[in-house]
């Protein structure tokens, strides 16, 4: 199985950790597909803002259509998270 380093709580600095800091704010955790993505702060924070306008950007869809077209996708996608 491929090994990503990842970035730590306690090793995080700069852009890393705001980031860290903001997904607890989120989510009171950090989520695996937040902190694979440590090792490059910039990416993270991309992917994160393209998730936060899918699920709470202006859509002719509602939140409860969107987190079930998330659910399903997942679930077809085998993800067993």
């Amino acid at each position: 199985m491929p090994y990503i380093k990842q970035v730590e709580d306690h090793e995080a600095t700069g852009a890393a950790k705001r980031e860290l800091d903001k997904a607890y704010k989120r989510a009171g955790r950090v989520w695996n597909i937040v902190r694979i993505m440590t090792p490059n702060p910039e990416t993270l924070r991309t992917s994160m803002n393209m998730y936060m306008t899918i699920m709470y950007g202006e859509s002719p869809l509602s939140r409860a259509q969107r987190e079930m077209l998330a659910t399903v996708v997942s679930k077809n996608n085998h993800c067993v998270y």
